[in-house]
């Protein structure tokens, strides 16, 4: 039997905490954890994101990838296809600008995958992904 996966940590920029709050905790539906004047955690889908206030931030570049124009750096999350459809749904109907729109990448191919790219507030890349075989996730 596979041991379960840890949960991961990530630390990013954002140059609002109200923003922050706004887009993770609302829009998103992440419950806020713990929090200070200048940084924020977040529980995203079972992982730990911390929104810090750093007004200065890299400038993002883009990477082909089955002809889209992918923003990176980005981070996100991998869904099960049901909750990946919920989140496509809420998100086009909250009037959601998307950077890549909800669509099936690699079509026929290893690793078949749902994916959709947004910016949050504050200029980061998100992803958000789902496969309809799990165990597609590293297929090559």
């Amino acid at each position: 039997m596979r041991a379960e996966r840890p949960p991961f940590h990530l630390a990013f920029p954002v140059t609002s905490l109200a923003q922050a709050r706004a887009f993770y905790g609302e829009l998103l539906g992440c419950p806020e954890g713990r929090s200070a004047d200048h940084w924020v955690d977040f529980d995203f889908f079972g992982h730990q994101i911390v929104a810090h206030l750093a007004p200065q931030q890299a400038t993002p570049y883009r990477n082909a990838v089955d002809g889209d124009d992918v923003p990176v750096p980005h981070f996100g999350v991998v869904l099960d296809m049901s909750t990946w459809e919920t989140l496509a749904d809420r998100l086009r109907a909250a009037g959601t600008h998307f950077v890549i729109e909800p669509h099936i990448r690699f079509r026929g191919l290893p690793g078949e995958q749902a994916t959709m790219f947004l910016l949050d507030p504050c200029g980061n890349a998100l992803e958000f992904k789902a496969f309809a075989d799990r165990r597609q996730i590293f297929a090559r």
